[in-house]
């Protein structure tokens, strides 16, 4: 496969051109196996709000810093903008409907939309799913324009892990598990 930043001379393995736009971009990022993550922020009045993300990486070791891409025109973007902290709980393969949950526009907001999922509080008091394989509670380190969306780096300021076990994996536009052996 060849290609260049433009698509212009870019072709797929069965010799058709892959077109630059955007169904095109998230077609061949799908190819890109990542976790699956349920982001939570509060923002400076005590609201709450959470969201499935996937966009999410680790930074630095010195500083601990992580990075997360939030949809500049949402809710989780005011509120994380509001209140400086996020968290970020990483899902276990069993957990795909907090996955959903988190992901369904039509889900109650606020704290009414955490009703059914234990939480826990660390150090910024910012919700964190009590059930995940591990959590990072953070305060927002710098964010940084990127395209239509934020990219939020966050000092981690607690950190836990539970027993290990498969982790919720997104591929190919669906759900897959990430063994652990």
């Amino acid at each position: 496969m060849t290609g260049t930043t433009d698509g212009a001379d870019a072709s797929m393995p069965d010799g058709g051109p892959a077109p630059l736009d955007s169904r095109a971009f998230r077609d061949v990022m799908a190819r890109f196996g990542t976790g699956v993550t349920v982001m939570t922020a509060m923002d400076a009045t005590g609201e709450v709000t959470g969201m499935t993300a996937n966009a999410v990486a680790s930074v630095s070791l010195e500083p601990l810093l992580v990075l997360v891409c939030v949809e500049s025109s949402t809710d989780m973007a005011t509120k994380v903008r509001s209140g400086q902290r996020f968290g970020l709980s990483i899902l276990a393969a069993d957990q795909q409907d907090r996955s959903d949950h988190f992901a369904d526009p039509t889900r109650s907001r606020g704290w009414e939309g955490f009703v059914d999922v234990p939480v826990t509080t660390s150090v910024t008091g910012v919700p964190l799913l009590a059930d995940a394989l591990g959590w990072l509670d953070c305060t927002v380190h710098a964010i940084h324009p990127g395209g239509d969306h934020l990219i939020v780096v966050g000092a981690v300021v607690a950190a836990a892990v539970a027993e290990p076990g498969p982790a919720l994996g997104w591929y190919h536009h669906g759900y897959v598990e990430i063994a652990t052996d």
